[in-house]
């Protein structure tokens, strides 16, 4: 898969989550995904998601930068939402916040096999 294809299939990922289309989710992603070291799976990868939406009820994945270069993806998303109660250990409490995960995604057989995320914490807590 070129750089254009596999931002294509990133971005068709991105829509699939701001559907929250979770029976699509395996299109996207490996049987035996990696997040963060944590080998959870497609099951549990997707009831991370889902809890993440329950969370945050207004949720909205946004690329404001996305790198492409086979077999991995460079991005960094953007949000701004309002957290139900506590958010990351911190008691956001429906209080609307806004900012960035950066993430790297490798790909195997065009899914995405491992993810590597870092929320910018302190971003929030100058906020509250």
């Amino acid at each position: 898969m070129n750089s254009a294809d596999l931002a294509d299939l990133y971005r068709s990922y991105i829509a699939c989550l701001n559907r929250q289309d979770w029976p699509a989710l395996g299109r996207f992603v490996h049987d035996d995904v990696v997040h963060n070291g944590r080998p959870l799976g497609l099951p549990g990868y997707r009831a991370m998601l889902e809890q993440d939406f329950r969370d945050i009820p207004d949720l909205r994945f946004d690329i404001a930068l996305l790198v492409s270069e086979p077999p991995r993806i460079a991005t960094r998303l953007q949000f701004d939402c309002a957290p139900v109660g506590t958010f990351l250990g911190l008691p956001v409490n429906g209080k609307r916040v806004s900012f960035c995960e950066n993430v790297f995604y490798e790909f195997g057989d065009d899914k995405i096999r491992q993810v590597w995320s870092v929320i910018d914490k302190a971003a929030i807590e100058a906020q509250l």
